[in-house]
């Protein structure tokens, strides 16, 4: 029988994993989720929009790995959030409607982590009901309407002093001191959940606006005054969101721990306009997804292949090395991170059930095609 050398079978084999050293390839891997509320998948520049200034999340996506088909379960804010805690598809979490709450007896990947020794921490927008709360350590519920900026001859002022040091109105304001705040003798998952840039919108989110000239009118919106003047706004919310990225992110670095922690930046679902949020078209499940890992990812790649967020849960427990629970429905797509042209999945699926009012649907959708069938209640 012919002998295959050693150095002949790793010449043969690709890496899994960029080279990581010594004890870097020991420690457990921090993770940091940042979830944004109401975002489009194609509204940030890394994703083609040079109307919107987003230099943080731009970042990340040069330094990591941008993916181009990540699709949502759910297009509507907490059965979304359900889905992804639990890795569960919306039907199967008992909370598949707007505002009704995770049952305690559904389990999510966060105690298990919390189990194996991780720091498990949420700060922001929260909207999963308080049965689930003790799955972690700290949870620091935003609330948006705490704050309010002035108006009059203060207003400009307080506009800036909102950008630099943060407020409630953006659900971010505590993400830097939870972070701060966090055990040094745990590796740590933080959920970061802002409450931008879902509606409403009111001027003065950011110090420098965008005009409604420079924004990007989807063309199934109409070019309008008016339709301007509101992504003007939303845009300034995802403005807001960018800089408190780019805060996180400056946190990493100086407590050195940036080299060992994943971040993953996504969305709950589509932007808040007509054909877009509590759809099920592209506009209303596709979501930015970014993950930057500093050595482990290669810097500007991105990937093609179909992702759910439904896959969250049993991806980040695999990157951790804890044995997924038996109720999780999704996909391991670590192999994506390293190996951007592997197939994982043939199809992604999303459901829509009720928002403000019954309108059940589901959808499929592959490489090439995408179904959607639907009908209305009562």
């Amino acid at each position: 029988m012919r002998m295959i050398s050693l150095a002949g079978l790793l010449f043969v084999l690709p890496p899994l994993l960029m080279p990581a050293s010594g004890s870097e390839a020991k420690k457990p891997p921090n993770f940091l989720l940042i979830l944004a509320d109401d975002m489009a998948w194609d509204d940030c520049g890394a994703y083609g929009n040079k109307g919107i200034r987003t230099p943080h999340i731009d970042a990340l996506a040069r330094e990591g790995m941008r993916f181009d088909r990540a699709y949502l379960t759910c297009s509507s804010c907490s059965p979304s959030r359900s889905s992804i805690i639990t890795g569960r598809y919306p039907h199967n979490t008992d909370a598949e409607e707007l505002h009704w709450p995770l049952p305690a007896s559904q389990v999510t990947f966060v105690e298990q982590l919390k189990a194996s020794g991780y720091w498990t921490a949420a700060a922001g927008k929260w909207h999963l009901g308080n049965a689930v709360k003790n799955r972690f350590d700290v949870v620091h519920e935003g609330n948006p309407s705490s704050f309010q900026l002035p108006s009059g001859p203060q207003a400009a002022g307080a506009r800036l002093t909102s950008e630099a040091k943060g407020n409630a109105a953006s659900g971010c304001d505590q993400w830097v001191s939870t972070l701060r705040d966090r055990p040094r003798d745990k590796p740590f998952f933080l959920w970061l959940a802002s409450f931008d840039p879902h509606r409403d919108y009111a001027a003065g989110a950011i110090a420098k606006p965008h005009r409604p000239e420079d924004v990007m009118v989807p063309p199934y919106l109409p070019d309008a005054p008016e339709v301007r003047k509101d992504l003007a706004l939303y845009y300034d919310e995802i403005g807001r969101l960018d800089h408190f990225v780019g805060e996180v992110m400056a946190e990493l670095e100086r407590q050195e721990v940036s080299q060992e922690t994943l971040v993953l930046f996504l969305s709950d679902n589509g932007r808040p306009f007509p054909r877009c949020k509590t759809t099920l078209y592209e506009s209303g499940i596709k979501t930015p997804w970014i993950v930057r890992w500093p050595g482990r990812i290669r810097p500007g790649s991105h990937c093609t292949r179909l992702v759910s967020s439904v896959d969250i849960a049993p991806t980040i427990l695999s990157l951790a090395g804890i044995e997924r629970p038996l109720s999780f429905q999704g996909k391991d797509v670590s192999v994506l991170l390293t190996d951007p042209l592997a197939k994982v999945r043939d199809h992604v699926f999303a459901e829509h059930n009720w928002h403000d009012y019954a309108a059940h649907a589901r959808a499929v959708r592959s490489e090439r095609f995408s179904r959607v069938e639907g009908w209305r209640g009562g």
